[in-house]
């Protein structure tokens, strides 16, 4: 059954991973509905958040694969139910809108979103939470007016404690006992 999986790619930190990363995904015709990528808790190792919507065999196979490519650490995969995770949305809208009464204002509230910054011609507003939270503030500003939209892609953290570091200890042990 097809579901939407969150992938946590963990690479040496290395100029053309990106482009290595999404080429497995590319052969494959697996869409990536979000990627966002940071450094990790660990200095040196680059962490990738990835977004698809597939089975949980295609994504055990693409997490395979992506361990056999050079610089690649470790990748795991998790379901909605076992991360935290988070998006960003920016929208840009007419400042002419908050001078027509309190109608945008309490639809910003109502969706726990705050404003960022005021200028003449226009207003920022922010709004953190899930694709569909953040879809829906979109939607509601659509029938008022906005000039501009940006989402960033998830940010995640699985709910175990962080499985890189216990993988890496694990393989320093097991380096230790060959010795």
């Amino acid at each position: 059954m097809t579901k939407e999986y969150t992938l946590t790619v963990f690479t040496e930190h290395q100029t053309g991973m990106l482009s290595r990363v999404v080429s497995i995904f590319t052969r494959r015709y697996i869409n990536i509905e979000s990627l966002t990528t940071s450094k990790s808790s660990m200095p040196g190792i680059h962490r990738f958040t990835i977004v698809v919507n597939a089975t949980e065999d295609v994504v055990r196979k693409l997490c395979g694969q992506l361990e056999k490519q050079v610089d690649v650490l470790k990748a795991f995969y998790d379901d909605n139910d076992e991360i935290v995770y988070q998006e960003i949305a920016l929208y840009k809208i007419p400042t002419q809108k908050f001078m027509q009464g309190n109608r945008l204002e309490k639809l910003i509230r109502r969706h726990n979103a705050k404003v960022l910054e005021i200028e003449e011609e226009y207003i920022v507003v922010e709004k953190t939470g899930h694709a569909d939270e953040t879809e829906a503030l979109l939607e509601a500003l659509k029938e008022i007016g906005i000039y501009e939209f940006v989402r960033s892609g998830r940010v995640a953290i699985p709910r175990p404690m962080e499985r890189l570091s216990k993988y890496l200890r694990q393989l320093e042990l097991e380096a230790e006992e060959t010795l």
